[in-house]
């Protein structure tokens, strides 16, 4: 069914998650993936952080698997926009029929000022986009 598969990925747990359930379904349709990390230009460390990122996602995945990564780096001025830019932009040109990416969950005014860039995404991908929520914590 899928074929391409790209996987968005950050330093958090619902990426972990995101790139897990990538894994199972590459796995089941013999899919080739792609992991793809934004960078803003401001800083070279964060790309050396990114490449590295990229490297320790793509050495968990099945050696039985096709994986390509891609380091992204967009002008910091756009913000989340620029983020939700370069990964619609990544999934059009590799034409990955699914794209999997963690949620932040954000609620209340911190949506509101901050906005989400899954939120940005769902506006521009044509793919298929799976959602991978983070675990709740009930207090």
């Amino acid at each position: 069914m899928y074929k391409r598969i790209m996987v968005a990925i950050d330093n958090s747990e619902t990426a972990e998650k995101a790139l897990l359930e990538a894994v199972e379904i590459a796995q089941l349709h013999h899919s080739a993936l792609c992991l793809v990390h934004v960078v803003g230009d401001s800083e070279d460390d964060d790309e050396q952080e990114g490449v590295e990122l990229l490297e320790r996602a793509k050495a968990t995945v099945n050696e039985g698997l096709r994986v390509e990564t891609r380091l992204m780096t967009v002008n910091a001025v756009y913000g989340m926009h620029g983020i939700a830019e370069a990964i619609a932009k990544a999934t059009s040109e590799w034409g990955a029929g699914l794209l999997v990416m963690g949620t932040a969950n954000r609620r209340g005014l911190e949506r509101f000022v901050v906005g989400s860039v899954t939120e940005y995404i769902i506006t521009k991908v044509e793919a298929s986009i799976l959602l991978v929520r983070p675990r709740f914590l009930f207090l």
